[in-house]
């Protein structure tokens, strides 16, 4: 199959510009910006949309991209190895990442409502918010459309054989573009609006994901102690 221009284009060099950017810019800003690495919380400006929006989203969020590894990532030949049909691996797939899908919606639509209907949460909203917010938005509907479009109300489409191979071939240096040249357009739209979120993420709040409180668990007990005046003394507790 002959590849054309344009195909090298969107399904090579863009992928890999989009990987070059997000490693440089994660280098870039954790040099020039290690105080600004962080989730920019709000709960003290408002907890209410964000006790329920925030643990929807980032729940909804951990199973798609756990959906996305083994989808993307793991061979179909892998999964069958391990004894799983193939029916029993899309039916899994479709209806447990539907779930996931629209649990991370609600919870970002209740972020994105959030941080426009109130004030002060607005008013904190900077530039990098207004790219990522839209972006972010985009590349989950397109995915969950994707998947509703064709494997919940269509005649389904095996998407291991075409994106899957492009996706692992770029990260093997073995690019694949026709592999996904030829898939559904709302699948290539899903995967180029990824492409995007991966050059956008070192700028944005995003960077935050990669400081986990992993040394919380090994440091020792902080020892508080409380201070009361009693008939002119002094006496400490812990």
């Amino acid at each position: 199959m002959n590849t054309s221009g344009a195909d090298l284009l969107l399904w090579v060099a863009f992928p890999y510009a989009c990987l070059a950017v997000f490693a440089d810019g994660h280098v870039w800003r954790y040099q020039h910006d290690q105080f600004g690495w962080t989730s920019h919380t709000s709960q003290l400006l408002e907890h209410r949309w964000l006790r329920w929006g925030s643990p929807l989203f980032h729940l909804g969020a951990f199973m798609v991209i756990a959906g996305h590894v083994v989808g993307l990532a793991v061979p179909a030949s892998w999964t069958e190895a391990a004894g799983i049909s193939e029916h029993a691996y899309h039916a899994t797939a479709v209806w447990v990442g539907s779930v996931a899908g629209l649990a991370m919606v609600a919870g970002l639509g209740m972020l994105c409502a959030r941080r426009l209907l109130t004030r002060r949460i607005r008013l904190t909203t900077d530039r990098s918010d207004k790219v990522l917010f839209p972006l972010l938005a985009a590349t989950v509907l397109l995915g969950i459309t994707a998947t509703a479009a064709h494997n919940v109300f269509g005649g389904g489409y095996d998407y291991r054989t075409t994106v899957s191979v492009w996706f692992r071939g770029i990260f093997t240096l073995q690019p694949a573009p026709e592999a996904i040249a030829g898939a559904p357009l709302l699948f290539q739209l899903h995967a180029l609006t990824a492409c995007l979120l991966f050059a956008v993420w070192p700028f944005t709040r995003l960077v935050h994901v990669w400081s986990v409180p992993v040394g919380y668990l090994a440091r020792p007990y902080l020892v508080y102690r409380r201070r009361i005046a009693t008939r002119g003394r002094v006496r400490d507790f812990v």
